[in-house]
């Protein structure tokens, strides 16, 4: 049985947009986008995922099971992210204690 993958040159134009990323990355870093720098280098990274998943693990080529079993663990992981995140942000809805004071009311 042959599988189906991608030409040579496929993964060299991958590989060089994956480096392009990485560099896009690095800039980004330097910028002072103020709330929206961990949305533009999560974007980035996003992508760079999806290229290494859709590429060089090659379920591009695969069956759509392997689909159903890809957007499970997609589905998976930002439940995980959103139940952290909900924790995260109602941590503050939450009055903190007080230290004791010592001889106030001496």
């Amino acid at each position: 049985m042959s599988e189906k993958t991608a030409a040579p040159r496929t993964y060299l134009v991958i590989f060089a947009a994956l480096a392009a990323l990485t560099l896009l990355t690095t800039a980004v870093a330097y910028l002072d986008l103020g709330i929206f720098n961990p949305v533009v280098a999560l974007t980035i990274a996003v992508c760079k995922a999806a290229l290494v998943v859709l590429f060089f693990m090659h379920a591009w080529y695969r069956t759509r099971l392997t689909w159903v079993f890809i957007g499970a663990g997609v589905l998976w992981l930002s439940l995980l992210i959103a139940f952290t995140l909900s924790d995260v942000v109602s941590r503050s809805w939450i009055p903190q204690p007080t230290p004791w004071t010592v001889g106030r009311d001496r």
